[in-house]
C-alpha cells in the first residue's frame, strides 16, 4: 500500500542559502519551484527513487521541525568533504550500532541531516536486534 518515502517539508527564512545547501554543498537537483504572487516560493529537491524535499518559505519556529531525515550514500568520506568544502559543518564518520556509517549535519533552517552508507552488516538488510546507549 506504501511504496516509499514521497517528501519532507521544511520551511526556511532563507531560500538562496537552503538551495546552496542541499543542491551546491550535496550535489541534488531541483526538480521544479513554487511561486506566489510573482515570487520564488519554495521548491522540490530530488532525493532519487522519486522521494524529494519540499521546502517552503516561512519560519520554521512557527511550524515545527523534524526531527532529522537520514539520506543514504555510497561515499560518505565524499559527503563531509563536500559540506566541508562548502563552508558547512559536518561530523566525522562513525560506525553506528546498527553496523551502518552515519555522519550529521545541520541544514541552514536548523534541520538535522543523517547521511548513511550502508555495510554488508548494516542491520537495515540483516534484522536482529541494535542495542543503544544514547
Amino acid at each position: 500500500m506504501i511504496n516509499r518515502l514521497a517528501h519532507i517539508c521544511i520551511h526556511t527564512r532563507d531560500l538562496a542559502l537552503t538551495e546552496r545547501f542541499y543542491c551546491d554543498a550535496l550535489g541534488l537537483k531541483k526538480g521544479f519551484e513554487f511561486e506566489k504572487d510573482g515570487d520564488l516560493y519554495g521548491f522540490y529537491i530530488k532525493l532519487g527513487n522519486k522521494s524529494f524535499i519540499e521546502v517552503f518559505k516561512g519560519d520554521p519556529g512557527n511550524v515545527g521541525n523534524i526531527n532529522h531525515l537520514a539520506m543514504e550514500t555510497e561515499d560518505i568520506d565524499r559527503v563531509i568533504s563536500r559540506l566541508r568544502e562548502s563552508g558547512f559543518e559536518a561530523t566525522d564518520r562513525k560506525l553506528g550500532g546498527d553496523h551502518t556509517w552515519q555522519a550529521w549535519t545541520r541544514d541552514p533552517n536548523g534541520v538535522r541531516i543523517e547521511f548513511h552508507q550502508y555495510t554488508d552488516k548494516s542491520m537495515q538488510f540483516e534484522g536482529g536486534t541494535c542495542k543503544v546507549d544514547w
